[in-house]
């Protein structure tokens, strides 16, 4: 039952830490690449697509527990401490507010950027054939 609790805790703080980088990805103190970098990997985690279907067994989860913990230790060393805090601190407040309203503008963001991407990535297969 423990080790449960521990896992309950981890995933709470990795729910904290992504909407942290959410966050600063919309701090103009964080450098341009920084910001860049963290709302990709705040947009992998809030993503219902992964870049391997979890169905898969074993392999399905290890991009979640693999590439999801390396992107947010990338993130947090190129953010400058202080602005890191903030974002944190902010981001353990809206936890404790239990408000889904950013949760679901995260959602809808973060399915317009694969929209986005489909509709390039199509755009760009017409143009190569015509």
């Amino acid at each position: 039952m423990e080790r449960i609790e521990r896992w309950k805790a981890r995933a709470r703080l990795l729910k904290t830490e992504v909407h942290a980088l959410w966050l600063a990805c919309r701090d103009l103190r964080v450098p341009r690449r920084a910001r860049l970098l963290a709302a990709m990997v705040a947009a992998y985690a809030l993503s219902p697509i992964d870049l391997i279907p979890d169905f898969i067994p074993v392999l399905g989860y290890l991009d979640d527990l693999i590439l999801l913990p390396l992107g947010i230790l990338l993130v947090v060393k190129m953010i400058p401490a202080d602005v890191l805090a903030d974002c944190r601190a902010r981001a353990k407040e809206a936890s404790l507010q239990k408000g889904t309203s950013g949760a679901v503008l995260g959602t809808a963001m973060v399915m317009v950027l694969w929209v986005a991407i489909v509709a390039t990535v199509y755009f760009l297969a017409i143009e190569a054939k015509g």
